[in-house]
């Protein structure tokens, strides 16, 4: 019994002493390595930066990377920050979805200052997919309340992709002169055609281009160019007169870099991306490069549209929330769901 005991607390010693390996090994690993916590559609995007940006950083300091990835709603993605996902740096679609990081003490105090352009390295806007020929002759916002017409968006509680739809819609009224009761009419008209809404970006190219719901999908800008790639000329793009200008922000982490090495990893990740390296890269994409000279060099893929800014429909991103997104705001009052996918 002694033995068998003995041999017991042996080997018991043995997987201890293996796990203390394993975990040693793993924080070895974390030291030279990112988790980028990102939205649905960058994940081509990030791939391209990532490779750029660890052959630079290696050929700089010596020392190479490993950069993970974690792509998702936007919204959900900076909630699982906030529960404990281990994110170094975010790249999320909306200001309020870093800011919320902030909020909940991730993020330090004046962040959104920390780099150039508001730590906006690209933009983007919504515009519309549609099926070849444009059958239901969609050219502008005010076709999508038409009869007969299908409108497949996000849902704004969870997709950045579907906040900007909203505000998007909302703000094409206000922008051509329109009052708030008529942007509402609108926004409920508009919504009375959707008649499912699912998480995420990446839900929504699906339901349209795989399973063919709809007959207009609202989305970004970078996403619509890539499905009509793909679409082997089923899809085209329709670029509305006006639209948003949507901003991705990003931010490193403190809470969870802040004196560790990978605090000035995290550090040179984001400002790479202002490099004109980095740029060509975002713009050959489908983003819009904040570089003005890379801007002109892309005007034909990208072009020329009347944005407006979130602080059309109001002051700031907190009010933005409050009003539109938040329980019994503006959404709550005028979705009612009439399916789900």
């Amino acid at each position: 019994m002694k033995t068998r005991w003995l041999n017991v607390i042996a080997l018991l010693a043995v997987a201890l002493a293996a796990a203390l390996v394993v975990s040693a090994n793993r924080a070895e690993d974390r030291t030279n390595q990112l988790l980028n916590v990102s939205y649905d559609p960058t994940g081509d995007l990030f791939k391209q930066l990532d490779r750029q940006f660890i052959d630079r950083y290696q050929h700089d300091t010596g020392k190479r990377l490993t950069i993970k990835e974690s792509h998702g709603a936007s919204s959900q993605q900076a909630r699982q920050v906030s529960e404990g996902m281990q994110a170094d740096v975010v790249t999320l679609a909306v200001y309020s979805d870093v800011d919320e990081l902030h909020k909940a003490g991730l993020i330090s105090d004046g962040w959104s200052k920390r780099l150039p352009n508001d730590s906006q390295p690209f933009h983007s806007t919504v515009v519309f997919v549609v099926r070849k020929g444009n059958p239901k002759g969609i050219a502008d916002w005010p076709d999508l309340v038409k009869p007969g017409i299908s409108v497949i968006t996000p849902n704004p509680k969870t997709s950045g992709s579907g906040k900007l739809s909203v505000l998007a819609a909302w703000g094409s009224v206000i922008y051509r002169g329109g009052n708030d009761q008529q942007a509402r009419r609108y926004l409920r008209q508009l919504y009375q055609h959707v008649p499912l809404l699912v998480t995420g970006a990446r839900e929504s190219t699906v339901a349209f281009a795989d399973e063919r719901a709809g007959d207009v999908q609202l989305t970004w800008e970078s996403d619509a160019l890539s499905e009509v790639k793909k679409s082997n000329g089923e899809l085209q793009v329709v670029y509305p007169p006006v639209s948003i200008l949507a901003e991705p922000t990003v931010a490193w982490v403190d809470k969870n870099v802040a004196g560790t090495e990978r605090e000035a990893f995290a550090k040179a990740y984001l400002q790479f991306l202002y490099t004109e390296t980095a740029q060509e890269t975002i713009a050959r994409n489908g983003y819009r490069p904040v570089d003005p000279e890379v801007a002109r060099r892309y005007a034909d893929r990208l072009p020329k549209m009347d944005l407006f800014p979130v602080t059309l429909l109001a002051g700031n991103w907190d009010e933005i929330q409050q009003r539109f997104f938040f329980t019994n705001g503006v959404f709550d009052q005028i979705y009612r769901p009439t399916a789900k996918l």
